[in-house]
């Protein structure tokens, strides 16, 4: 299993008896139906799916303070939600966007916090998996009782159908790609940073002031995600943009 923090531990040894969890055919049956009843309808049925008992669907691909700012859909208690702000910005900040690619699709088990007030039953730790939908990345996050041991296989089932229901909701579609859209200026920008420019260099050459350049490039690497010069343009390699 391939993890993406250092905080991850190994889930009980205890077995899952997959025999009694609904089979991927019947799955597949009903999330086309549950598709027009709304997310949550969907995202119930694939943690039934793995055996978890709890979702909780985040974006990825934004940097933001608050875990609540970046919650698309969740059944977690909310106390859980607001203490686990400071673990999921710990798994944004240690990973770059080669550890983001890389781990794709990856479960990962990750320790709650100590004081961390979970269902009862429940486990004190999550699973994790990451999957993205054309330029936005999310992340899917699942409690599960402390008998159980969730098949890897399954949750990379999940992370594609998660993928699948969240591009069918319009609203969600629409607010990543406008919030991902970057400026005629802030691509001319980046386009000159992938050439090796600096900031004064760049200001020379559009005829701007420096700081206004670090704005747009500043600009650049929210919207993107990234945390450096270097990121945002392997970024935008990936992504066609320059």
């Amino acid at each position: 299993m391939r993890a993406d923090i250092t905080n991850v531990s190994t889930p009980s040894t205890q077995a899952t008896d997959y025999s009694k969890l609904m089979p991927k055919e019947q799955l597949l049956e009903k999330l086309h139906a549950s598709c027009e009843e709304g997310m949550h309808a969907s995202f119930r049925l694939l943690t039934q799916y793995v055996g978890a008992s709890h979702y909780l669907l985040v974006r990825y691909d934004l940097s933001q303070e608050s875990l609540l700012d970046l919650v698309i859909t969740a059944d977690w208690p909310f106390d859980l939600v607001r203490q686990l702000s400071k673990v999921t910005s710990a798994l944004y900040a240690k990973s770059n966007e080669m550890d983001k690619c890389l781990v794709a699709l990856q479960p990962a088990f990750v320790a709650l916090p100590p004081d961390a007030h979970v269902p009862i039953g429940a486990s004190k730790e999550f699973c994790s998996v990451m999957f993205s939908v054309g330029r936005t990345r999310f992340r899917l996050m699942l409690l599960f009782p402390q008998d159980v041991i969730l098949s890897q296989d399954r949750v990379r089932d999940v992370a594609l159908l998660a993928g699948y229901v969240v591009s069918l909701d319009r609203e969600v579609a629409t607010a990543s790609v406008r919030e991902f859209e970057l400026t005629d200026r802030e691509l001319e920008c980046l386009s000159w940073i992938a050439e090796g420019k600096t900031s004064d260099e760049i200001a020379v050459i559009i005829g701007i002031s420096r700081n206004t350049i670090n704005n747009y490039i500043t600009s650049v690497m929210r919207k993107t995600a990234t945390r450096t010069r270097s990121e945002a343009i392997a970024f935008a390699v990936r992504h066609n943009l320059v």
